[in-house]
């Protein structure tokens, strides 16, 4: 009887434990992690335009770089527009010296495209160096 349950509980363990990890495992740095792919906006642009499914599974939650001009900053969300065509969101704050013209290289997770926006979407971004 007590193997019985002793194997029972064994089992259960199995089980539980990978799901369990799973579920709960460590959220991602960006800015630890290396860059997948070193982009441009006109590249995303034409690899979007092309074939947007190809392009989604290609960069989709993958840490890209880009630089690009500063068209606009959002302080209150934390993000900025990059080449009227990107927006991408600071994981804690802006940095400082943050202005409109600047000409920028950061890094981040890519999201997708917007296309009611018609802009490309960022998080988790840092300023690359």
């Amino acid at each position: 009887m007590i193997k019985k349950i002793l194997l029972g509980i064994s089992f259960s363990v199995a089980i539980a434990s990978p799901i369990y990890l799973y579920t709960y495992k460590a959220h991602r740095d960006i800015s630890l992690e290396t860059v997948d792919y070193v982009v441009t906006i006109s590249g995303l642009e034409r690899e979007f335009t092309t074939n947007d499914s190809l392009a989604y599974v290609k960069y989709q939650d993958k840490t890209i770089e880009l630089t690009a001009t500063i068209s606009a900053v959002d302080v209150a969300s934390k993000g900025i527009v990059l080449g009227e065509k990107v927006f991408a969101t600071f994981k804690d704050s802006l940095p400082k010296n943050i202005t409109s013209g600047k000409k920028l290289k950061i890094k981040g997770r890519f999201l997708g495209y917007d296309e009611l926006l018609g802009e490309f979407k960022m998080d988790q971004s840092s300023v690359a160096h």
